[in-house]
């Protein structure tokens, strides 16, 4: 499904806030349905639950006794709880709390289990995180795993391909027997920087021998949101011939170009949909996290390389897609504090924090690459944002989590002189963030 199909144009100012409001909504109500559905089965009641804040145009109260409501600004959401002063839980409400019960006291906010307010405040996150991990799992069987021995499924409209076959098993390349998926990078490394490359390839019980294409040659993949190349509408499925005239065989030759350039401007000649068109850009400098840790910092115009041809696949095992779904979380988190920590000790630029305006900016343009890119980033996000309100700071989830944390301790709950103090701190050091974001927003390349 194209989403571009909505429009009228490409990535225009409505369709942007469109695409932003629709990603928030999904993960401030997946993470705020973990707050409420773990506090009500911890026996903490929720009077209101709300998507969206300011004025309440549609409501409705459970059985329960929750109002479920949207509210006119859907730029956030929250639960409030029996006995909470306000939407933050911050503060009790000592009206509303006056008079109860033990047994009333006990379903309120304040009144339940310290085991109970733990973990009814760390579920937020943990379902911004599960929410991920599911939309990986789904990913991964929808893509599918590439089968060995390769075979080829569709081959890409590009002139130099037409050689190739669905359904032709590759047995070698340029002479280099073709080996199992697991070493394929590394074979296709070692092959020669030239195109076309000679393919044997077993089709119809027979081995034929063809010139096509090198596998991996500038062929656009993917184009990175809010990048040069998405900038200058470069699209997935084109495929570079020229840069500044000069004819490229392989992404590797392309890479090379780009990495030693030092961010020198460029025109490149591409192939579309049959087409020659000429594309102007400039690289931009990118800080990109290691796999073994750390950060690289490069030259990057923002497309992925890949196959110039779609292997066959299969559906991966119920073992092979969690471990996709967790492993792509556990990446996002680790190389998110990665780079905050290298942003902090000024290894790398503070210009890799983004704000509202870039999030919204790169939700519609993942938007305008189909639904799968979109709902990619919305897993992504939804990560980042788990992981944001787990920062030990108050006002966020993190923060009340470290006042528990205190209280299971010392055995009481800081004073509330000490929370409203720490309350004010913690919301000047966010509003800090979201000012230092805003500013890189408008401000940074």
């Amino acid at each position: 499904m194209d989403l571009t199909a909505l429009i009228p144009s490409f990535g225009n100012l409505a369709f942007t806030l469109i695409a932003f409001i629709i990603a928030l909504t999904i993960i401030v109500a997946i993470h705020e349905y973990g707050h409420y559905i773990i506090g009500r089965l911890s026996g903490i009641k929720a009077d209101v639950f709300s998507i969206g804040i300011g004025p309440v145009l549609a409501k409705k109260t459970d059985k329960h006794g929750t109002q479920w409501q949207i509210a006119a600004f859907p730029v956030g959401g929250y639960v409030k709880f029996r006995g909470d002063a306000n939407a933050a839980s911050a503060g009790v409400d000592e009206g509303a709390m006056a008079g109860l019960s033990d047994e009333e006291r006990r379903h309120t906010m304040h009144g339940a289990p310290l085991w109970a307010r733990a973990a009814t405040v760390a579920a937020g996150p943990i379902f911004n995180f599960v929410l991920s991990a599911l939309i990986f799992f789904a990913m991964a069987f929808h893509t599918g795993i590439a089968t060995d021995p390769l075979t080829v499924e569709e081959v890409a409209p590009v002139s130099g391909l037409e050689a190739l076959e669905p359904g032709d098993q590759i047995l070698s390349i340029a002479g280099e027997e073709t080996p199992s998926l697991d070493e394929f990078d590394g074979f296709v490394s070692r092959l020669p920087n030239e195109s076309p490359v000679e393919y044997v390839v077993l089709r119809g019980g027979q081995e034929v021998t063809v010139e096509a294409l090198h596998p991996f040659p500038p062929y656009v993949s993917s184009v990175t949101p809010q990048s040069a190349a998405s900038d200058a509408g470069i699209r997935e499925g084109d495929l570079i011939l020229t840069v500044d005239g000069e004819p490229v065989s392989t992404f590797g030759d392309l890479r090379a170009i780009v990495g030693e350039g030092d961010g020198a401007a460029l025109t490149l000649g591409i192939e579309r949909d049959g087409e020659a068109i000429s594309v102007d850009l400039t690289p931009r400098r990118v800080d990109l996290p290691l796999p073994e840790g750390g950060f690289e910092t490069r030259w990057l115009i923002g497309i992925a390389g890949g196959l110039v041809f779609e292997p066959e696949t299969r559906a991966p095992s119920f073992g092979e897609a969690v471990s996709t779904g967790v492993g792509q979380v556990g990446y996002i988190i680790s190389s998110s504090l990665s780079g905050l920590w290298h942003m902090i000790t000024g290894a790398i630029s503070s210009c890799n924090l983004r704000g509202p305006i870039g999030i919204a900016e790169t939700s519609g343009a993942a938007a305008s690459q189909g639904l799968d890119s979109f709902i990619w980033f919305i897993a992504v996000l939804s990560t980042a944002v788990g992981l944001l309100n787990l920062f030990p700071i108050p006002v966020l989830d993190g923060g009340h989590l470290v006042f528990h944390a205190y209280e299971a301790v010392a055995g009481k709950p800081p004073s509330d002189r000490a929370m409203r103090v720490l309350l004010a701190v913690g919301l000047a050091l966010i509003l800090s963030i979201m000012v230092l974001g805003v500013t890189n927003d408008l401000f940074c390349p």
